[in-house]
């Protein structure tokens, strides 16, 4: 299996980054603010979960990940997800309670972030629906496109049966001073990086909620007549973030060597 990219049998142990606070007190002043919302971020969340202090940033508050669960469940009928971005579980946990997916993948590249995910998953009881990976997502699609035998058994996928799910950092909280957020600028992974690592494959993309529609109507596939469905999620009347959904593009085949198009009157098969 590619080194950098590892297959958790067990569960990593929390770190001193992990943090489960009882007390504002305890909490640092930057995040207290999230830390008054945490019965929404995690229902939960006097069962013990645990996150690090700059998860509490990017964790999807529950009532809305619950939402985009149920929603993609009845967009697709694929029924493997990869969740690329699965910081502290707060997405991965809602599809595994879907029950939908017989297989899910969650992937997230810092060790005491993935530490606090596989916690959390084992606080709402999901932990065995999940595969949690330690690891770059970007090199794991780019494997899987073009060196599949190079992964682990464990997390190669048919891509003709699996959806993405793509949460990606933000670059920090500067998009709220823009009206019309420039997604070229997002960071490290700005959107035509993140859709070209994903294409052609079926792609669910969670954004700021000012993304600039025109950057996400050139996302759609080729195909005449394809859509893409974008939804606002809100929160007391507010939009927490706003949704994308990309539909595959065109029917893939692969063998050992990777993924190509298929084409030509058996595209479908």
């Amino acid at each position: 299996m590619a080194a950098s990219l590892q297959v958790l049998h067990d569960k990593l142990p929390l770190t001193d980054k992990c943090h489960h606070y009882d007390d504002v007190d305890d909490v640092p002043p930057h995040i207290q603010k999230y830390w008054h919302q945490r019965y929404s971020i995690f229902d939960y969340y006097d069962q013990g979960v645990q996150l690090t202090d700059d998860a509490w940033f990017g964790v999807t508050p529950e009532p809305v990940a619950n939402q985009i669960a149920q929603d993609l469940c009845t967009k697709t009928s694929k029924t493997t997800l990869i969740d690329l971005f699965g910081g502290a579980g707060g997405n991965v946990i809602a599809f595994a309670s879907s029950f939908h997916f017989t297989r899910i993948i969650a992937i997230e590249k810092d060790p005491s972030t993935l530490a606090c995910a596989q916690h959390n998953a084992e606080v709402y009881g999901v932990t065995e629906y999940i595969t949690f990976v330690l690891g770059d997502s970007l090199q794991y699609l780019s494997l899987l496109r073009h060196n599949p035998s190079a992964l682990d058994p464990a997390i190669r996928v048919d891509p003709n049966q699996t959806t993405i799910f793509a949460s990606p950092p933000w670059g920090g909280v500067a998009y709220r001073e823009h009206e019309v957020f420039d997604l070229s600028t997002m960071e490290p992974y700005n959107l035509d990086k993140l859709y070209k690592a994903c294409f052609p494959l079926e792609t669910t993309l969670f954004l700021p909620r000012s993304s600039d529609l025109n950057q996400i109507a050139e996302l759609a596939p080729p195909e005449e007549d394809t859509k893409l469905d974008v939804v606002q999620y809100c929160m007391e009347g507010a939009s927490k973030a706003m949704v994308v959904y990309v539909p595959e593009s065109k029917p893939l085949h692969q063998d050992d060597e990777g993924w190509s198009i298929a084409v030509g009157k058996d595209s479908s098969q």
